[in-house]
């Protein structure tokens, strides 16, 4: 089964351009994981601060694999003090079947 999550974050006032770059750099190294399916960055339009990135891993393994990749632990190091909140907000997501 799929994993996928949204992560959510607020860039302090000043610091979005600077977690945009960050965020921009990491997404490029996620994509490359073999497990990752998806990987999509977003701000919201009413707050460009704002920052939801949509993640789906091909099952579980794929990622416990992304977890454990060497450059997740410094991007989350240099994102913490750029951002409102202690960590970025998991949201694991589930599909919902639906019968047309």
């Amino acid at each position: 089964m799929k994993k996928t999550l949204l992560a959510e974050f607020t860039a302090r006032e000043g610091a979005r351009d600077e977690v945009a770059r960050l965020i921009g750099d990491y997404a490029r190294a996620v994509r490359e994981e073999e497990g990752n399916l998806v990987f999509d960055v977003y701000t919201r339009a009413s707050a460009p601060r704002a920052f939801w990135i949509f993640e789906v891993y091909r099952d579980e393994d794929a990622f416990q694999a992304h977890l454990k990749a060497p450059y997740g632990g410094p991007f989350n190091v240099a994102l913490a003090p750029l951002i409102e909140e202690d960590a970025s907000v998991l949201t694991f997501l589930d599909p919902l079947s639906v019968r047309a």
